[in-house]
C-alpha cells in the first residue's frame, strides 16, 4: 500500500437505507431512479437503483465505454445479452460487458441497482431524460440523445407478453 494512500484515503460513502446520494431521486414514468453512487469523475464509479411500479425496460443498447452491472433486489427481470437470455430473480447479477448489445425489462413491480464503470456520460444521460417534465416510461428512442452520451441505441425494449 503506498503512503500517500495510507496517509490521505479517500472519504468512505455511507448511505442509509433509503437514502440518495445528494438526494438524488428521479422519476423515469414506471420506475423511480434513486443516484446511490455518484462522481465529478468520469473515470470513476455510477450507481443507481431502479424501482419499477409496473413491467418494462429500456431499448436494446450498447455503451461504447461502460460495463453495467444488475444486481437484481426484488422481482424478475429479463435479460438478453449478445445472444444470450437470462431470467435474473432476487439476488441474482448479470455483467453486460462494454460494446455488447443488450436489452432488458422487468416482468412487474421490482428493483435492481445498475452500475457503471467508468461512470462517462450516464449520470448524465439520467438527469437529460428525467428532466424533461412529464418523464416517459423509459428513455426516449432518440438516436442523437444515446450517441451523445456513449451509447448506441439499437432496437425496440423487450416484449413482455
Amino acid at each position: 500500500m503506498s503512503e500517500a494512500y495510507r496517509s490521505d484515503p479517500p472519504p468512505a460513502l455511507f448511505l442509509a437505507a433509503g437514502a440518495a446520494a445528494a438526494g438524488e431521486v428521479h422519476q423515469l414514468g414506471i420506475s423511480t431512479l434513486t443516484f446511490k453512487v455518484t462522481t465529478p469523475n468520469a473515470a470513476n464509479l455510477f450507481v443507481l437503483e431502479n424501482h419499477f411500479r409496473t413491467g418494462g425496460g429500456p431499448p436494446r443498447h450498447l455503451h461504447y465505454d461502460q460495463e453495467e452491472w444488475f444486481y437484481v433486489l426484488a422481482g424478475t427481470f429479463l435479460f438478453e445479452v449478445g445472444l444470450q437470455r437470462y431470467v435474473l430473480e432476487a439476488g441474482a447479477c448479470l455483467l453486460a460487458p462494454r460494446g455488447v448489445p443488450h436489452v432488458w425489462a422487468c416482468t412487474g413491480e421490482g428493483r435492481i441497482l445498475i452500475a457503471f464503470l467508468p461512470a462517462g456520460k450516464m449520470e448524465a444521460f439520467f438527469r437529460a431524460v428525467t428532466a424533461r417534465g412529464e418523464a416517459p416510461a423509459m428513455p426516449p428512442q432518440e438516436a442523437a440523445l444515446w450517441r451523445a452520451h456513449g451509447m448506441e441505441l439499437l432496437g425496440p425494449p423487450l416484449p413482455l407478453a
